[in-house]
């Protein structure tokens, strides 16, 4: 994979990033497809986020420490004591809490109609800069609020009229996740900068790990953690296969296409599970739902096209 990433750029760069891109959006957009079959099976979320958490996290810090030995080769200081806990707190807000309520979510909503609704953080990232850091909020934004929740209210009226309060529940504690993962990004830009990607992905995850595992300890017993065979195979599909890999063909996408093309290509995830949903889980969509959708994925589309242009 790093040598992918690190490939000087060729006649047919663009191709493969769009490619590596694409497989980046699909893999994300599996992980509620596997929880699903995961709850079918019995388990908890504080169980299932706990493995998840464990079993991604030795990758992280594989990760973390290159950064740190490069960061000394290169006669650089490590971060102050200060900006490594600062790390860990926002780290803890967008990769433990906010995947904690989103799996509490999935256990009352469509693993599409979840998709849909993480699919409008960017625009509570406009809306809490707005609010708490004084950045402008343009016209178009309130147009893509505007569309993407009238499509949202499709989808749940639809919802609510068959399975009411969980309906009302999971969409909740799944907004509750857009908004946290939306101001963790608001959060982690400043840290980003100082301690640089790698290094800060390794520290909030490590934070985000140590969170969900003290959960599960406190909650769970621990001879809990000796799931079966097959949803120890669920829980590292979930850590790698829709986590640890996707955040690597992402990477390498934006080392070979714009911003911009990222932006629109993140359009296929909430596409992707739909259909995933559809074959491995029999859920259909209503031409409601179907009408509700498009005005999401349409108007984070064109809002996120729009917003990376203008940087």
């Amino acid at each position: 994979m790093s040598s992918l990433a690190d490939a000087p750029s060729r006649p047919h760069a663009p191709l493969a990033g769009y490619a590596l891109g694409a497989a980046g959006a699909i893999l994300f957009a599996s992980k509620g497809i596997i929880i699903k079959f995961a709850y079918a099976e019995g388990i908890d979320p504080e169980t299932l986020l706990a493995l998840r958490m464990a079993f991604s996290l030795p990758f992280y810090l594989v990760i973390g420490l290159i950064a740190v030995r490069s960061t000394l080769a290169r006669g650089e200081a490590l971060p102050s004591l200060k900006v490594l806990a600062q790390s860990a707190g926002v780290g803890a807000l967008g990769y433990w809490f906010s995947s904690y309520v989103d799996f509490l979510g999935l256990q009352y909503i469509s693993a599409s109609f979840e998709r849909l609704i993480l699919f409008t953080y960017p625009l509570f990232v406009v809306l809490f800069g707005a609010l708490l850091f004084r950045q402008p909020i343009r016209l178009k934004a309130l147009w893509a609020f505007a569309l993407a929740y009238s499509g949202l209210a499709m989808i749940f009226a639809q919802h609510f009229s068959t399975d009411g309060s969980d309906t009302a529940r999971g969409t909740a504690l799944v907004g509750m996740a857009a908004i946290s993962f939306a101001l963790y990004q608001l959060m982690a830009r400043k840290l980003l900068n100082d301690i640089g990607s790698a290094l800060f992905t390794c520290v909030a995850m490590t934070a985000a790990s140590v969170a969900a595992i003290g959960q599960f300890a406190l909650v769970r017993p621990l001879d809990a953690l000796l799931v079966s065979p097959h949803m120890f195979e669920l829980a590292l599909m979930i850590a790698i296969g829709a986590t640890v890999l996707p955040t690597f063909l992402m990477n390498a996408a934006l080392k070979r296409i714009s911003a911009q093309a990222n932006s629109m290509i993140s359009t296929v995830s909430p596409v992707a599970t739909m259909a995933l949903a559809f074959i491995f889980l029999g859920e259909t969509a209503s031409l409601a739902e179907l009408i509700g959708a498009g005005l999401v994925m349409g108007s984070i589309g064109w809002f996120t096209f729009a917003d990376s242009r203008r940087r």
